[in-house]
């Protein structure tokens, strides 16, 4: 998985004049959680608009001024509800040896029948739960469509990988081939001709 660096700096004081002043600065206060203890530390806003305003999933190296590195990935983030400004955002350190749990998104691959005869696709599962070694991480989850007739669905179940374990339930529907309305409204006129009735102009 890919990884973006976010240098930052520790923070001595955690109290809500020393957070306001970091807001006020252009600066996010942040904790890194999974560690010995949480570690306080504040970073650029501007530093995390490619972490935070993408579809992509990314791990990230934190690299503050002390010459400490951690590896971890983002775990929580709040904005302000009027300005959409970051408010806080936590972290959670990585670790080698342990496996952590993270939502990948589904990259569509191949072309479905289904689709070429006239249906629509409709992909209802944009990210999957997945756990992992961090290591083993995928950028994304392929979803090969190419067997897809028209009402044909694709589950979790067909996108395993030996890599990682994807968590949501096995019932789950990534996506599907849908009959279009405008297919749906042929055959239903189609019916109506058979049985001696004139179809409704649209309107």
């Amino acid at each position: 998985m890919k990884s973006i660096t976010i240098k930052g700096s520790q923070r001595e004081s955690v109290g809500k004049v020393a957070t306001r002043a970091l807001r006020n600065a252009g600066k996010v206060p942040c904790v890194l959680y999974g560690g010995d203890k949480p570690l306080h530390f504040s970073a650029d806003e501007l530093a995390f608009s490619k972490l935070v305003y993408t579809p992509d999933v990314h791990t990230v190296v934190i690299d503050l001024e002390n010459g400490e590195k951690f590896n971890a990935i983002m775990q929580d983030i709040q904005f302000h509800p009027v300005t959409d400004e970051i408010l806080h955002i936590d972290f959670y350190q990585l670790h080698d040896d342990k496996e952590v749990t993270l939502e990948i998104p589904v990259k569509i691959e191949g072309d479905a029948p289904g689709v070429i005869k006239g249906g629509v696709l409709r992909l209802t599962k944009r990210k999957l739960k997945v756990r992992a070694l961090p290591a083993k991480l995928p950028d994304y989850i392929v979803a090969d469509i190419s067997g897809l007739e028209i009402g044909n669905k694709l589950y979790v179940t067909a996108l395993g990988n030996d890599d990682y374990k994807i968590l949501n339930p096995d019932n789950t529907v990534v996506c599907q081939v849908r009959v279009s309305r405008a297919a749906m409204k042929a055959a239903q006129d189609a019916a109506k001709v058979e049985k001696g009735e004139t179809p409704a102009e649209d309107k």
